[in-house]
């Protein structure tokens, strides 16, 4: 480590800027303030992990950095798109054509096999080769052998690989990962932490929240946060 700070370092390029975040959710007397007062900028090619304790508000703020969830107050701009400015329409085009999103319970198709959920966003862009793409993502997640296979039939490790596979096949600027490797064995969850790293290395940011200690050698900036709110930026050494 070579530096603490509440601002986090000098970026020459936002990719994320985050400004004044609040968040509640829920209705009336179970209103709860899950977001408070978020500020974070994320530079391009930047690999970050959000780390804190299940309940901290990581998970929602991925979500809000996706555009799934609005704050009630503050601004979210991701690649130079203020997304409150967009509608949901103009937001799913958006993310169809800049993110990438690993959700931590996979949100796999169950009525299509695991190349048709990795194909979906490429035939969605309109890709003619869409599902040649998808089985060669298949096979950097070491599942050329499970791509005829459906949800149902595949274990919890490899529906994971099949949701990344899905997350990182159309070549996203932006990837934001919920507990990526919460069902993976050691082996595995190091060969995707990696995989992560050499995508920031190319140019992608990496955004993964999780609560494992192991993830420090892939990240470039660990966030901290803890009742949703942001305790320190720690910047790492790679």
């Amino acid at each position: 480590m070579n530096s603490n700070s509440q601002a986090g370092p000098a970026i020459e390029q936002i990719a994320i800027e985050l400004a004044g975040v609040n968040l509640s959710l829920g209705q009336g007397a179970a209103r709860v303030h899950i977001l408070k007062d978020i500020d974070i900028n994320i530079g391009a090619g930047e690999a970050v992990g959000l780390v804190g304790p299940s309940g901290s508000g990581k998970s929602t703020l991925l979500m809000v950095m996706a555009g799934l969830e609005r704050p009630d107050t503050g601004t979210v701009t991701v690649a130079g798109e203020d997304l409150g400015a967009l509608d949901e329409d103009a937001l799913a085009r958006f993310r169809g054509r800049q993110v990438g999103i690993v959700f931590q319970s996979f949100h796999l198709i169950p009525t299509m096999t695991a190349l048709e959920n990795v194909a979906v966003p490429l035939e969605l862009a309109g890709i003619v080769d869409a599902q040649a793409r998808a089985r060669e993502e298949l096979a950097t997640m070491g599942l050329a052998n499970r791509s005829a296979h459906y949800p149902a039939q595949l274990s919890g490790g490899e529906q994971q690989r099949v949701a990344i596979a899905r997350a990182l096949v159309h070549a996203p600027r932006l990837v934001l990962a919920d507990e990526p490797t919460g069902n993976l064995d050691s082996v595995t969850a190091a060969a995707i932490l990696d995989l992560f790293r050499r995508m920031a290395n190319q140019g992608t940011t990496v955004v993964i929240a999780t609560h494992e200690a192991d993830i420090a050698r892939v990240i470039d900036r660990r966030i901290e946060i803890s009742d949703g709110t942001i305790q320190r930026q720690i910047t790492q050494i790679v």
